[in-house]
């Protein structure tokens, strides 16, 4: 059982949509894939799918709603690998996720009001008994300054964790993407859709390191 899990301290760093990008860039792969949607509130990742059916865009991610962890964990054996997506803040759902998961991810803006809880979050999981090396941190929704990208790697770096290679812009391409039902890996923009693809494959190099 393969497992990649998509926490977050704070809503509105992405994390959704890095885990449909995922999701999409293994399932292309011909990974049988299960998307856990764990955010029963707002069910972020399934709207996408429902609105990417209703355009018959392919391939068709395979997206589920699961009001507990349990519960989706008792699916992922039939799946090649399961994206957890979990909702905002530090739950005991959060905790679960980070004891079955072979990687976590925790997206973050550049602003301080998004690292300084990204690396609160990191810091209660390790506290939790969570190895460090199971903790990735993915920049999305950033500016496009370089000087403030450099500054985020660097605060991540000196908390003591692992940032993945590349980073989002917070660009309307990504957002015309999410409204039809697209990953943003699949952007009709050149410039954004290379982003997001650097960014996911980074996620896929360092799962390929942790789960061997």
């Amino acid at each position: 059982m393969a497992t990649i899990g998509f926490i977050k301290q704070k809503g509105g760093v992405g994390c959704s949509t890095l885990a449909f990008a995922t999701a999409t860039e293994y399932t292309r792969a011909t990974w049988d894939v299960l998307v856990a949607d764990l955010d029963t509130k707002q069910t972020t990742c399934f709207k996408r799918q429902v609105r990417r059916a209703n355009r018959d865009f392919e391939p068709h991610i395979n997206v589920q709603v699961f009001p507990t962890v349990d519960q989706a964990i008792r699916q992922a054996d039939k799946y090649d690998l399961t994206i957890l997506d979990t909702a905002p803040h530090a739950t005991r759902a959060t905790a679960q996720v980070a004891e079955v998961a072979d990687l976590l991810i925790i997206p973050t803006g550049l602003a301080l009001d998004d690292l300084e809880p990204t690396v609160k979050l990191a810091h209660e999981l390790r506290k939790n008994g969570i190895s460090q090396d199971k903790i990735a941190v993915a920049f999305c929704r950033t500016s496009g300054s370089e000087r403030e990208y450099l500054e985020a790697k660097e605060y991540i770096e000196e908390a003591g964790y692992y940032h993945l290679d590349g980073q989002m812009h917070e660009k309307p391409a990504f957002r015309i993407a999410s409204d039809l039902g697209r990953s943003p890996t699949e952007s009709q923009y050149k410039g954004p859709r290379e982003q997001a693809i650097q960014l996911v494959q980074s996620i896929i190099d360092r799962f390929n390191q942790i789960a061997g």
